[in-house]
């Protein structure tokens, strides 16, 4: 049985549809658009939530152009909306622009890419320097933008020079559509789009309507001043709230078609829990990339596609600024519970730096978080219970702490604890291993696996020594072994997790009994190391008791 190809990458809506995709239908947004009449309008979306391949269709549908394009509708829900709607198709000019590619490490060189994108969709529309209706020194003015030769004051006003330009050669309002508006933001580009956004978008007569999309919903005062009819639909707004992402019931259908029905439980577990609006959302990029790899191998495990996207500064942030406070909020959050926090929808990029606070309202607006529920509102304030969506997002927040841990202990004197492990000297090991303890994140509710692989990760930058977890020995297997060859000095660790604090001492004993019955020095002494150290480690939280065994010791003969 042959499938559709997944759309794997697929943002041009003409590429969709020509070369047979799977295609979820969302062209329903025209008509919503056409009956709400927004002047202007924002969608706010995570990154990889459909914004770029819905600006396409949009273009598709309105742009008037030589070529017919009723086609690539055929079939689609807008089709059958009536000719109200079908009356728009092909009749306006259309501007279209993504500054997703707006980035750089400086400003000239963010800006050298603005320029680029203004020059590119000049040179689209070049046959204005062939009209009849335009003056010359207008065209001169269009001529140096596509050559990249005018100045800076010039770009910013290329906006609305092209509106006015297109009105009066095809004697149709135009429609403008900018994807990914907010990311040059990020290069503190403010000040050029401020003029090059309001110019056009604040009662330019030319318009007909303007579509931007990004991540983060922008004060109007910091870039839009002045303009009134502007519709912002984020995350919260209950309007379009299906336009953007998968609903439940088109997963289901997705699933069915590939026959991966038996997988929708770990897809919901995965990548479902977005709430926008009121309805409930999957992440489209993850369901796809998890429904690609099955397609090859039908054992595949769901993985956090969505991580390798960008590169989640946002979280690594949040987590190298953690104090107390914040660290045991993100531990809540691994949990699954839920944190309650003023959440602010006018933000600047700026901001994030201003404070931990604005940290939060950044990771809810770019999908790091979902809004459980609103605790309480007033005024300008917005309580709103927070919550991690999906165990996606939930790996994530796992790799990024683990990273920073690493990082940490890179940083940190260890020299102490190191010299305590090997000489038995449990009331330092214990007091050095509370202080990482108190200063690191719990991402796994304190399991045993938990305080192992952080027990390991930091053993195993001791130099001059060889490591391992899991290590087959005797009867069994023991938690951590450390081997110093050159000394012939070896260190058996056995760890145990208490219920509770008075039961550190037992779950001790208890590691420390389960080295001697299972002989895990066994092997030790088989490869003729002369001294061998065996602790009972115990954990309760963020609390640990240390016990050692007697050494053993023998000259080696």
């Amino acid at each position: 049985m042959s499938f559709k190809p997944l759309p794997i990458g697929i943002e041009n809506f003409e590429k969709m549809i020509t070369e047979g995709y799977y295609y979820i239908d969302k062209t329903l947004l025209i008509k919503e658009l056409l009956d709400n009449k927004g002047y202007a309008n924002l969608f706010t979306r995570p990154r990889r939530f459909g914004k770029t391949l819905t600006m396409s269709m949009l273009q598709y549908f309105f742009e008037k152009n030589e070529d017919d394009t009723a086609h690539l509708f055929s079939g689609l829900a807008i089709a059958d909306a009536g000719d109200k709607y079908l009356s728009h198709m092909g009749k306006y000019p259309v501007i279209s622009i993504t500054l997703k590619g707006i980035e750089g490490d400086s400003y000239p060189v963010a800006y050298k890419r603005f320029v680029n994108v203004i020059a590119d969709e000049f040179r689209r529309h070049r046959y204005l320097l062939d009209s009849e209706v335009l003056y010359a020194d207008v065209k001169d003015q269009f001529n140096d933008i596509l050559l990249r030769k005018a100045d800076e004051t010039d770009y910013t006003a290329s906006l609305q020079l092209l509106t006015y330009c297109l009105k009066q050669h095809h004697g149709m309002d135009v429609i403008v559509l900018i994807d990914e508006y907010d990311v040059p933001l990020e290069k503190a580009m403010i000040n050029l789009l401020r003029p090059w956004l309001s110019e056009a978008l604040k009662t330019n007569h030319n318009l007909a309507f303007a579509v931007l999309t990004g991540c983060l919903r922008i004060s109007k005062e910091s870039i839009f001043t002045g303009l009134n009819n502007f519709h912002i639909n984020s995350i919260s707004t209950w309007q379009y709230s299906e336009c953007f992402g998968f609903t439940q019931d088109e997963v289901a259908e997705l699933l069915s078609c590939y026959n991966l029905s038996s997988q929708m439980k770990s897809v919901k577990e995965w990548y479902d829990g977005y709430l926008f609006g009121n309805t409930e959302v999957y992440n489209p990029w993850s369901v796809l990339m998890y429904c690609y790899d099955l397609m090859a191998n039908s054992e595949a495990r769901p993985k956090p596609y969505w991580r390798t996207t960008s590169s989640n500064d946002i979280v690594r942030k949040l987590i190298e600024r953690a104090d107390a406070t914040v660290k045991e909020n993100i531990e809540e959050l691994i949990r699954g519970e839920s944190i309650n926090k003023v959440i602010h929808e006018d933000i600047t990029y700026d901001e994030m730096d201003s404070g931990i606070d604005n940290i939060w309202s950044f990771l809810y607006y770019t999908g790091y978080l979902k809004h459980a529920a609103v605790a309480t509102e007033e005024k300008d304030i917005q309580m709103v219970s927070l919550t991690i969506p999906n165990n996606e997002i939930k790996q994530i927040f796992i790799d990024k702490i683990r990273n920073w841990f690493m990082q940490e202990l890179h940083s940190v004197n260890l020299s102490k604890l190191f010299t305590a492990v090997l000489s038995g000297e449990t009331g330092i090991f214990e007091d050095e291993l509370t202080k990482l303890l108190i200063s690191t994140i719990s991402y796994q509710d304190y399991y045993e696996n938990f305080y192992h692989g952080f027990l390991a990760g930091i053993l195993s930058s001791m130099k001059d020594c060889i490591v391992l977890s899991n290590r087959e020995s005797g009867k069994g297997r023991n938690d951590i072994q450390i081997k110093i060859p050159m000394q012939r000095k070896a260190v058996i660790i056995e760890i145990k997790i208490a219920k509770s604090y008075d039961g550190l001492d037992k779950a001790c004993d208890n590691a420390l009994n389960q080295i001697e019955e299972n002989h895990y020095e066994n092997d030790l002494l088989t490869e003729r190391f002369v001294e061998i150290i065996s602790y009972g480690v115990s954990f309760y939280k963020k609390e640990c008791k240390v016990k050692v065994a007697q050494i053993q010791s023998r000259r080696d003969k």
